[in-house]
């Protein structure tokens, strides 16, 4: 029997101001899988998803590489906003 892992990292909801219909509130989780057939390697999983709409979302499965992509871009943006991507 092979055994599926799949930990949660983290989840949380984005900042935008509640009452917005043209940018309904955002749920966001992260986690690591190894579920993923046909894949070589870990898979970071990320979720976005309304909230209040659970199941709904979109689910990606980023290889390591791409992962560290999006946490490139994810740092780019913060310095480009005068934040430490550090903190």
């Amino acid at each position: 029997m092979t055994r599926r892992v799949k930990k949660l990292v983290d989840h949380g909801l984005d900042d935008h101001p509640e009452g917005d219909d043209e940018r309904p509130p955002v749920a966001w989780a992260v986690a690591v899988l190894d579920d993923c057939e046909g894949c070589d390697e870990l898979r970071v999983e990320l979720t976005v998803e309304e909230v209040g709409r659970p199941g709904a979302g979109l689910v990606g499965h980023l290889s390591p590489s791409t992962a560290r992509r999006l946490r490139t871009a994810l740092g780019s943006a913060l310095r480009d906003i005068g934040e430490d991507p550090g903190h």
